[in-house]
């Protein structure tokens, strides 16, 4: 079902009790939990990948046609694969769409994924058609809005929004050489 490129790795906590009891586990579960070992990956630059929603991706990318691995890099950047993500702005699903935008979106449960990736494949294709194809100014403009890349005819300069395109970027690469 989920192919992962993730490596697979954990922390250990330790906790002393008031009767010298040693607790471990792999998740500090209160502040009282203290890391004992740190396990650092072999290969950071893995990533969790899945194809869950590949059919759903590809429904979307035939429909508005937008390429599946750009498409697939946007949903791992904006939510991991996690269709209940909720961002601290309120975004939700896949795909990241804000509550303002799901009646434009046609979207009635945001975490339908269907629903999710439809309307936000639609919505990056009229960013893509209204920027002209550059792709690096649609995924600004997914990030932080069409009127900032229209405000500084570029770009934003957001510390967010350029990490945002640089890592849509790298994503859309892995996936379109994982395509091939």
């Amino acid at each position: 079902m989920a192919a992962t490129g993730f490596p697979v790795y954990a922390d250990i906590f330790m906790f002393v009790d008031s009767e010298g009891t040693l607790h471990f586990t792999n998740t500090q579960v209160s502040y009282d939990y203290k890391l004992y070992i740190k396990e650092y990956s072999e290969n950071p630059d893995k990533f969790h990948v899945t194809d869950r929603y590949d059919r759903l991706i590809t429904e979307a990318a035939q429909t508005y046609e937008v390429p599946f691995p750009l498409l697939k890099a946007i949903i791992k950047a904006e939510s991991n694969f996690d269709p209940k993500a909720v961002s601290k702005a309120g975004a939700a699903g896949l795909m990241q769409i804000m509550p303002d935008n799901f009646k434009n979106f046609k979207i009635k449960d945001p975490f339908n994924p269907w629903e999710n990736i439809m309307g936000g494949a639609g919505y990056f294709s009229r960013l893509l058609d209204r920027f002209g194809g550059e792709l690096p100014l649609a995924l600004a403009a997914y990030n932080a809005g069409p009127g900032m890349v229209d405000r500084y005819k570029d770009i934003p300069p957001f510390r967010e929004t350029r990490n945002y395109v640089k890592k849509v970027i790298k994503y859309y690469r892995f996936f379109k050489k994982d395509s091939i």
